[in-house]
Formats: structure tokens, C-alpha cells, sequence
């Protein structure tokens, strides 16, 4: 069962700022495991079940690495983040894209989604200005499917089957994030990009976010390289992983931070110097907190740095403004972390 995560509240203009009135509430739940997977806190039931959404990213394009695709195709550091991002469709993102796909041999038209507009509102601006039509590209998984499409050619299926369940990809897939998550309690859905998707418990994201954070816990030792690789690259270029001014990508400017949120509230992260891992989800599916939860969990495990502190503020700050540009309210963490 799920519990309070965030509260919102307005200030009366006539009264003391001291003085509040309840807004909004948003309910989920909170994970944090140690460098064992044990459970150190836990904010509702950390057995339920979560779909991972794209959260799953870095971990689905760790066969990439494992199978060193990235060197056969050669596929730069830079480009090769895409293969773990919810990217903007920015210009950046998009020639990552094409790169990747041109060098394995394919064009966009083998991507199973329909043709999308990028995330990114200044990049959809310049589409529209330029006349150019939606494309499969702008997609923000379109990075997720070329790794998927790599996997797929690498272990002898068929590449336009890429997508479907009960393929070689999917089995590598599952087979992966099961021992990332250390669980064999999953459960399958279809993704809004048309892939399989997969719930874990809670628990189990956030091992597998302590598991990317502390290389050396995961007892595979080919995905212990594999996982190494991809976060050093992450931490090396994290505008690849969704633009600038998005929580993705200010999460892996810090070093300490390996992180990636999903669809629907879910968000992951792991911290490498604390050797902890985090997960959380928001019931009703908003994102608008997530930066704000992120900020305090980091403050209360002694991770926060003022630097970091100022990049998570610029997104969903403690106290928020009206279009007067007057404080007219704040947020509220309604969870006392004790670990």
C-alpha cells in the first residue's frame, strides 16, 4: 500500500507566510536499499509490484556493452548514452539516433512506433518553423529500440521482430534486469512505445539502481563490466539523456548519482559514494515533484551537494510562485527518513 510522499500548500496573503492552507497531496511510495539490497526505509509497501517505464533504460541496454556491439558498430561514448535515454529529439539526440542506426545497416522505418514530435519544446519549434514532419526519429525511445534492434541482430532474430515478446532480445532483456533487480517476481506489460515493459517490486528498482551505482555488487560478471561501462558514460555526457533543463540529465551532472525516471511518477537512482539505492513512485503519475523528492532524499541521506541543490531547485523548488512572480505557497516532504 502506498502512503504520503508530497503536500502542497497555499500561503494566505493576509496572514503570517507561517500560515498555510492544504492544496494538493501526492501518494506513493519511497525505497532506499544498502550495499547487501537490504531495505534501510521504506515509504508503503517496497514488495508491490512497478512497472519500470523507461527507468529500465540503462539497465535494458547493458547487452549492448556486454556483447561489446558498441565497439563492433563503432558507436562513439557520446552517441552511444541515446541507447539508455528518453531523449528531447534534440539535434544532438537525433544524430545519435541515425548514427547508430545507419551504422548497424538500418533506417528509422524498421521502428515499431508511429512518428512523434520531439520532447524538446525548442526543437519541436524549429521542426515546425522548418516544415518538417513528425518522424519515428523524434521518438523519445527511439535510442531505447536501436539498442533493442542491435541485441536482436547480435543474437539471431529476426530484426523487425525486435518488438515483439518471446524473441531472443526479450529473453535477454528479462534475464537481465531480473539479476540487476535480483528478483525472479516480474511481471510483463506492453510499453507506450510498443515493447515489452516490466514491473518489479519497488525493492527491486532500487537495487537495481544501487546495483548500477556499486559496480562491484552485481554478481554477473560480464554485466559488471557492461554496467560500468555504461554509467561512466552517462556520467560523461548526461545531456544525452533527455536535454537540458529536465531532472534526467541534472541528476547525472553530479558524479556521486547514477539515475533515470519513467513514465507515470516512477523514478530511480543510485549513489555511488553512499552505496545506496533509491526508488519512487507517485501514484496519480506526476512528475512535477520529482525533483523536489530527489532533493530531499539526497539531503537526508547526506548526499546533496549546494551545487546540485541549485539544479534541482531551478526545476520544482520547496516554494513555488504565482505569474506575479510572488511566493504563494510551498512543498512539503511528508516523510521522515531514519536509516
Amino acid at each position: 500500500m502506498y502512503t504520503k510522499l508530497v503536500s502542497e500548500y497555499r500561503f494566505d496573503p493576509s496572514e503570517d507566510p507561517g500560515s498555510a492552507v492544504f492544496d494538493l497531496m501526492h501518494y506513493g511510495y519511497l525505497c532506499i536499499v544498502d550495499e547487501h539490497s537490504r531495505v534501510l526505509y521504506s515509504a508503503g509497501d517496497c514488495e508491490d509490484l512497478v512497472f519500470y517505464r523507461s527507468a529500465s533504460k540503462p539497465i535494458q541496454s547493458l547487452p549492448v556493452f556486454k556483447y561489446g556491439l558498441d565497439k563492433e558498430y563503432g558507436i562513439e561514448d557520446k552517441e552511444s548514452v541515446i541507447l539508455s535515454a528518453s531523449h528531447g529529439g534534440c539535434p544532438c539526440h537525433v544524430e545519435a539516433v541515425e548514427s547508430i542506426l545507419k551504422k548497424a545497416g538500418y533506417t528509422e522505418d524498421i521502428l515499431c512506433m508511429n512518428p512523434a514530435c520531439p520532447a524538446d519544446e525548442k526543437s519541436n519549434e524549429e521542426r515546425i518553423r522548418a516544415g518538417i514532419p513528425k518522424r519515428k526519429i523524434y521518438h523519445n525511445c527511439s535510442g531505447k529500440h536501436a539498442a533493442l534492434l542491435l541485441v536482436q541482430k547480435y543474437l539471431g532474430g529476426v530484426p523487425e521482430d525486435y518488438w515483439k515478446v518471446d524473441t531472443p532480445v526479450y529473453k535477454e532483456i528479462a534475464d537481465t534486469i531480473q539479476a540487476m533487480a535480483e528478483t525472479d517476481r516480474m511481471k510483463v506489460g506492453v510499453d507506450g512505445c510498443g515493447v515489452p515493459v516490466f514491473a518489479v517490486g519497488m525493492k527491486n528498482i532500487a537495487i537495481s539502481y544501487k546495483n548500477l551505482a556499486c559496480i562491484d555488487t552485481i554478481q554477473d560478471e560480464a554485466l559488471q563490466r557492461a554496467a560500468a561501462d555504461n554509467t561512466g558514460r552517462i556520467m560523461r555526457h548526461p545531456e544525452m539523456m533527455r536535454g537540458e533543463g529536465f531532472l534526467c540529465t541534472i541528476m547525472n551532472k553530479d558524479p556521486n548519482i547514477i539515475a533515470k525516471g519513467g513514465a507515470n511518477g516512477v523514478y530511480g537512482f543510485g549513489l555511488k559514494k553512499q552505496r545506496l539505492g533509491v526508488s519512487f513512485k507517485f501514484i496519480d503519475g506526476t512528475e512535477e515533484a520529482w525533483a523536489f523528492v530527489a532533493k530531499e532524499v539526497l539531503k537526508a541521506l547526506g548526499a546533496l551537494t549546494p551545487e546540485h541543490e541549485k539544479r534541482l531547485d531551478s526545476l520544482h523548488p520547496t516554494y513555488f510562485v504565482n505569474d506575479n512572480e510572488r511566493v504563494v505557497g510551498e512543498r512539503r516532504f511528508e516523510v521522515n527518513i531514519s536509516i
